[in-house]
């Protein structure tokens, strides 16, 4: 890397997404340093679930944090359930500061350079792109559902649809299944994720304004397996989930993750698609823009297709027949979690 360069490659946003990126990039043999205002473990609302997939992606980057092994996915009504298990290698259910120190740690390991700062302004130029004072050859946006960056670039656009929101909160109790539960109600899901083997995360998607503890009490079933839990955290909040963007590239600026658009949490793979696109982003950082947006779109492309379509029919009509179709053609059900799970 030139002197002239702080870095090769500028990562904004220091949580899981970042940190993998930057991860990537030093690996990649480059300089990568972390732009993060917050410090410490970085909580976000989420499921919590990793999938096969993003289990794999985060043992090729040499990440191995302690949770609860996920045999597969139950969709379940008040009256019907149905069950998947995964066919090749288990899931992970992993509180979110546990991901987000197990990456920092491997960070850390590698010699990644984190700052403490926040980016409200970038320039670019032919050769380099500098933010937060700090000069580098690229500049990975990898700030979340909000992103700075995105906005900076000009590749925000406005998000139509449902305006969807998660809350979570966890819960101390020893799970008592060993998959990832969604309970579906009349107008929000409830993910049920063991991170651990006395605690339980518990996401609700839904809309605007849900609350917690009285949407908590609409799922009996749920309900009961709490009753008496102790909670170990507040409640957190996230959303809105949908948000686009009209190109992942502006120059030497990428999109990766989050920040790069989003549908919803429903299929639970975040951090799967994060994964992939930090290591595209890598890959094809000397090649044209369009390289990138192709890798992005072939990353996404399940996820934006599959959540797609389940969020029209859970905010249709339809939505109180997504569970029975699942029981009636479980062959089905089955074949969209593995598709998922890869």
């Amino acid at each position: 890397m030139s002197a002239r360069f702080d870095a090769d490659v500028l990562v904004v946003g220091g949580g899981p997404v970042g940190l993998a990126a930057a991860i990537e990039a030093t690996l990649a043999g480059l300089r990568a340093v972390v732009v993060e205002p917050r410090d410490g473990p970085v909580d976000k609302a989420c499921g919590e679930g990793l999938m096969p997939g993003a289990v794999t992606a985060l043992a090729r980057l040499g990440v191995h944090p302690h949770g609860h092994p996920l045999a597969g996915i139950r969709y379940q009504d008040a009256r019907r359930r149905v069950t998947h298990r995964f066919r090749a290698s288990t899931g992970l259910g992993v509180r979110r500061t546990t991901l987000h120190a197990a990456l920092a740690a491997r960070a850390d390991e590698l010699g990644v350079e984190r700052v403490s700062d926040r980016v409200t302004g970038l320039v670019q130029d032919r050769e380099s792109v500098t933010a937060a004072g700090l000069r580098a050859r690229w500049l990975f946006g990898c700030d979340g559902l909000h992103s700075t960056v995105r906005r900076l670039a000009g590749l925000e656009t406005a998000a139509h649809g449902p305006r969807r929101y998660g809350v979570r909160r966890h819960f101390r109790v020893a799970p008592w299944t060993d998959v990832v539960e969604v309970h579906w109600g009349r107008a929000t899901e409830a993910y049920v994720t063991p991170v651990d083997d006395g605690l339980v995360g518990v996401a609700l998607l839904g809309p605007p304004r849900t609350d917690f503890t009285a949407t908590l009490a609409t799922f009996p079933d749920l309900a009961a397996h709490l009753d008496g839990a102790e909670p170990d955290a507040p409640v957190r909040g996230a959303g809105p989930l949908r948000q686009r963007t009209s190109a992942r590239t502006r120059g030497r600026v990428r999109l990766v993750g989050d920040a790069s658009g989003y549908v919803d949490a429903l299929t639970g793979e975040g951090l799967r698609v994060g994964l992939a696109q930090a290591a595209a982003a890598v890959a094809t950082l000397d090649a044209p823009a369009a390289r990138y947006e192709h890798a992005w779109a072939a990353s996404t492309r399940d996820y934006r297709h599959l959540t797609t379509g389940l969020i029209a029919a859970a905010t249709s009509p339809a939505r109180g027949g997504i569970v029975p179709l699942a029981t009636h053609v479980p062959a089905l059900f089955g074949a969209v979690v593995e598709r998922l799970a890869r």
